[in-house]
């Protein structure tokens, strides 16, 4: 709210004569006074600027000569035991069953996120979480990635996008033909199922085929696809990978509604593709996703699963039904940014190394198994199957 307005201040008397002198004097005076008040200030500040650059160099050199993994090895801080995860054994366990025996199906991730794109599954008025997921008290519990996109974009990450490992097709329902392994990996390899590529590469563009040296992150590459997700709860602890439903037992979860679990359990999703380029570097990769610029403002929302690639369209996942915010855009970042979130990760106090890699991606979800609530703002829903 704006100030109340001040009153207005009362006519200015003319100056007699007699008063001009002493004002002239008096004005003589205080110039003086503030030109050298202004050259000691001047002086002050220059040596300030000084000490405190020669500060910042110090400073940096102690960081410079400090292992900070190293350091919390050895931080009494950093248990290396369960007993130090209060989140340790807290997950709760849900078996994936086959879709076809659900007497209820659940609406599955990732799916088509197109914008106008509506599912099949019809889940009455389970809407999902449609506000930032800080308003709801949610707050990041881990962050993983995908080799590929989960999800489908039509323009953005698709089947007509590329990398240095190629792409897949449509899947056979939908024009489409996953193969369930990736195609690229020789015998002996562990086989990682890959999924949609952004239209970013360029192979003539060194920014996408130069190698990056990677410290912390383990079998990424320059020029690839990856999906990052974000799981948020409001029933968690972060950085804990079981930490999604870490403070609640199964008997109370059991009591929730369809909608409350959609209320407080989101995941942000978020597709990259990796350049050796630092103008696309983005230092704190690790809290959600990215809100800037162009990035985090074109968002999909809508109610699904848990993803990876041990479900499938016959395989459902049960931990459901959650909200899903995904941005539709891909975005160039780069292979610095990925790597400062792994350093990241290794610094929390869970054990994260598990989730240093990209893991597989899971294929795209049938339209039968997808939900019929995506939220778009300011616009008619529409059925781009049609």
């Amino acid at each position: 709210m704006c100030p109340p307005t001040e009153s207005l201040p009362a006519p200015i008397k003319v100056l007699q004569p007699k008063h001009k002198f002493l004002i002239g004097a008096l004005s003589l005076s205080t110039i003086s006074f503030l030109v050298a008040t202004i050259v000691l200030a001047a002086t002050n500040k220059s040596n300030s600027s000084s000490e405190a650059s020669n500060a910042a160099s110090s400073a940096a050199a102690v960081s410079a000569s400090v292992d900070f993994l190293t350091s919390k090895a050895s931080s009494n801080f950093f248990a290396t035991s369960d007993e130090d995860n209060f989140c340790a054994g807290a997950k709760l366990a849900f078996d994936n069953k086959l879709c076809a025996d659900l007497e209820v199906p659940t609406p599955q991730a990732g799916a088509n996120v197109t914008k106008g794109y509506v599912g099949d599954l019809d889940v009455g008025d389970l809407v999902p979480n449609t506000k930032p997921y800080w308003q709801s008290s949610m707050c990041p519990v881990n962050v993983h990635w995908h080799l590929g996109s989960e999800h489908y974009s039509v323009g953005q990450y698709d089947e007509t996008g590329n990398g240095p490992n190629g792409n897949i097709p449509r899947p056979e329902w939908a024009n489409r033909d996953l193969s369930g392994t990736d195609s690229n990996a020789t015998e002996g390899e562990n086989q990682v199922q890959d999924g949609f590529r952004c239209l970013h590469y360029d192979p003539n563009d060194a920014k996408f085929t130069t190698p990056y040296n990677w410290q912390h992150c383990e079998g990424m590459e320059v020029g690839e696809t990856y999906e990052v997700h974000w799981p948020h709860s409001t029933a968690g602890a972060y950085p804990f990978y079981d930490g999604v439903f870490c403070n609640l037992t199964l008997e109370t979860f059991s009591t929730l509604g369809a909608q409350d679990i959609a209320n407080a359990v989101g995941v942000h999703g978020q597709v990259f593709t990796i350049v050796n380029d630092e103008s696309y570097f983005y230092p704190d990769m690790i809290r959600g996703m990215i809100v800037d610029k162009e990035m985090g403002k074109d968002i999909h929302i809508y109610t699904g699963s848990t993803t990876g690639d041990k479900v499938s369209n016959e395989m459902c996942s049960l931990y459901a039904p959650i909200t899903w915010q995904v941005d539709r855009k891909c975005h160039m970042i780069s292979a610095s940014s990925f790597d400062k979130m792994c350093y990241d990760m290794k610094m929390q106090r869970d054990d994260m190394s598990d989730d240093l890699h990209a893991h597989g991606s899971r294929e795209l979800v049938n339209d039968d198994l997808a939900a019929n609530n995506q939220y778009y703002p300011g616009s008619v829903r529409r059925n781009l199957r049609s």
